[in-house]
């Protein structure tokens, strides 16, 4: 299949984008400043364009995006839509438009986080996100046109990146897991999914 990945560079990407190649599909990496293609997720523009200049793919993944850390007693309207621009509108729209130019029975996969069912201080904008995400996921399953799917993978912390944050206590899953989970979105037939990667506490 011909499958584009959105964030193909990231910590995710890096990992997922030769999986898929081992599994035998075809590969296109995208990001706003990296990869075989550009996309701006903030910029609906962008966005019909990248689709018009790659014609018809049978996969979008998207791992691109990434919520702000935020303090909740100095939080804003303005500043929570300013995080959601990217990480939740960006994704809502790779669907909203792929739908007229993915191919019939594409499948499009993306990413949530586990502050969706789990609160944590400091990440309010990450949990309306995520929990926005779910809900788009549940509903778009239900009218995609075409045979299409969608799936969310919701993964808590990643191995590969646990020293980068600090959520002491939070579980962690290990990346190969993780890619299994993303591989298997796009290769499997399930549509609807909100795959919760949240592996296990940390010393388990």
């Amino acid at each position: 299949m011909r499958i584009v990945v959105v964030g193909g560079a990231g910590t995710i990407g890096r990992r997922l984008v030769p999986a898929l190649r081992e599994h035998g599909h075809e590969v296109i990496t995208a990001a706003r400043n990296s990869g075989d293609v550009r996309v701006d997720l903030t910029s609906h523009d962008s966005i019909e364009a990248f689709y018009r200049y790659l014609g018809a793919v049978d996969g979008v993944v998207a791992i691109a995006a990434h919520g702000a850390l935020d303090e909740f007693t100095d939080l804003t309207a303005d500043a929570l839509a300013r995080n959601m621009r990217a990480k939740f509108f960006g994704q809502a729209d790779l669907v909203l438009t792929g739908q007229h130019h993915c191919a019939d029975g594409a499948s499009f996969t993306l990413t949530s986080g586990i502050f969706a069912d789990q609160p944590w201080r400091g990440v309010t904008g990450g949990g309306v996100i995520s929990g926005a995400l779910h809900s788009f996921v549940l509903s778009a399953a239900l009218e995609l046109p075409r045979g299409m799917r969608i799936n969310a993978v919701s993964p808590t912390l990643i191995g590969d990146s646990v020293d980068e944050f600090e959520f002491p206590g939070l579980p962690v899953v290990p990346m190969d897991e993780l890619v299994r989970h993303y591989v298997r979105c796009v290769e499997g037939g399930g549509t609807g999914e909100i795959v919760r990667a949240y592996g296990a506490a940390r010393g388990e």
